[in-house]
């Protein structure tokens, strides 16, 4: 069969550098980092005492009381940044065939302060346990891609991905796959995460995967860094409107990108821990890239999972030289999450944003706080330390990578 061309309508974002797009793409051309004290609830007992939180966000600016007695945080900053998407794609609903339009929105957690908040009160509860009745459609991963549907009036395909933090690409590769094979029109994409929380942040101490690097947050999110101790925990949402091609070109839509490829791939090797030769990474970008039907040398830019962590960098560096070669040599490399902060089942999600700045713009963020890079890390790599460069980008790809060895890549192109 012919498959359809996808091309991306429409962006918006909720997230640690910025309330909008514009927000968001100046502070990352500008190195920004997120990171600071957590102001959500007293951390003072945690060995991490920090993290990436959205700043400045008052739900009753979106929300009527009684809705936000619905929504989790997670599911508010899904609804907020698919607003902004959806209004940026100038699509009218009264125009659109509803049947033909859906939601696939990712979620690695889900509503986890709604869960431990729930938890604590009924730890309190003397006599008959009493829980909230929303309790439960606060909480499920799902529940986010159902509101936005019911919003809209999204009759279309309607689910959750959840791949911990490979969750956002594998919900933009299925979105770009039922949108090329004929099953949709317009699909409504992205992830969110609200996981700053005692529940969250303990939960990932306990594991040893936070930096503790309490005495300087900005400086925490160092990947590459010989120093690098752990990521840091970020927030938020990102959404994409994807929509085929004739459709979008039909009503004179602004088009940012096309969406090309998507690969996918598991490590089947450990439940936190990557394949430390990257392996499992490669043939997740292979088989993006052969999805997209081009060469490695046709990639000008990759924005890694890059999550700051002792293992996990040196393992995709490793999955980059094996699927690029040489070429790897002549390609930009970056971390957003040096900026943004690790956010999970939203990851996949902002880091599209990003690339798409690098289509749209020529703009490559940077890599902060990469201060002394770690000597099995090939030095003649442009990890695009400290600066934004200027690149004139045709193809980006991003990866994201979750526990339990979920592997993701998405080839973006420039239109």
């Amino acid at each position: 069969m012919e498959l359809r061309r996808v091309v991306v309508t429409g962006i918006g974002t909720i997230n640690p550098l910025g309330n909008n797009v514009e927000e968001f793409f100046t502070n990352l051309e500008n190195g920004v980092s997120g990171a600071g004290p957590i102001t959500r609830f007293d951390a003072s007992n945690f060995k991490t005492q920090f993290a990436c939180e959205v700043k400045n966000f008052k739900p009753e600016d979106h929300f009527e009381r009684k809705e936000i007695k619905k929504y989790d945080l997670f599911t508010q900053y899904a609804l907020v940044a698919a607003e902004q998407a959806f209004a940026d794609s100038g699509l009218n609903t009264e125009q659109m065939d509803l049947d033909r339009a859906g939601v696939i929105w990712a979620s690695g957690i889900g509503g986890l302060i709604t869960f431990h908040q729930e938890s604590m009160a009924y730890a309190k509860t003397e006599g008959t346990p009493r829980y909230n009745p929303f309790f439960i459609p606060k909480m499920i991963s799902d529940i986010a891609a159902g509101h936005i549907s019911m919003k809209y009036g999204f009759r279309g395909p309607n689910y959750a991905t959840v791949s911990a933090c490979a969750s956002s690409n594998h919900a933009l590769i299925d979105s770009f796959d039922h949108i090329r094979y004929g099953k949709a029109d317009i699909i409504l994409t992205g992830g969110s995460e609200a996981a700053i929380i005692d529940a969250g942040i303990g939960g990932f101490c306990a594991m040893q995967a936070l930096s503790t690097r309490n005495d300087d947050p900005k400086t925490a999110s160092r990947p590459f860094d010989v120093g690098r101790d752990g990521f840091v925990m970020g927030e938020g949402a990102a959404a994409l409107m994807l929509e085929e091609y004739e459709h979008a070109v039909a009503r004179g839509a602004k088009i940012y990108c096309e969406v090309v490829g998507g690969g996918m791939s598991a490590d089947a090797y450990h439940l936190t821990a990557p394949l430390p030769d990257g392996s499992g990474a490669a043939r997740a970008m292979l088989n993006a890239l052969n999805d997209a039907g081009i060469k490695p040398e046709d990639i000008d830019y990759i924005n890694t999972h890059g999550t700051s962590t002792p293992v996990g960098d040196v393992a995709e560096i490793s999955g980059i030289m094996k699927t690029f070669g040489e070429h790897a040599y002549n390609m930009n490399i970056n971390s957003t999450k040096s900026m943004t902060g690790h956010l999970l089942g939203a990851a996949g999600a902002i880091e599209a944003l990003a690339c798409i700045m690098a289509l749209t713009k020529g703009i490559i963020a940077p890599t902060i706080n990469c201060q002394e890079l770690d000597p099995k890390i090939d030095p003649k790599l442009n990890l695009t330390l400290g600066k934004a460069q200027k690149r004139d980008v045709k193809y980006a790809l991003s990866n994201t990578f979750g526990f339990g060895g979920h592997n993701s890549s998405v080839v973006l192109k420039k239109y």
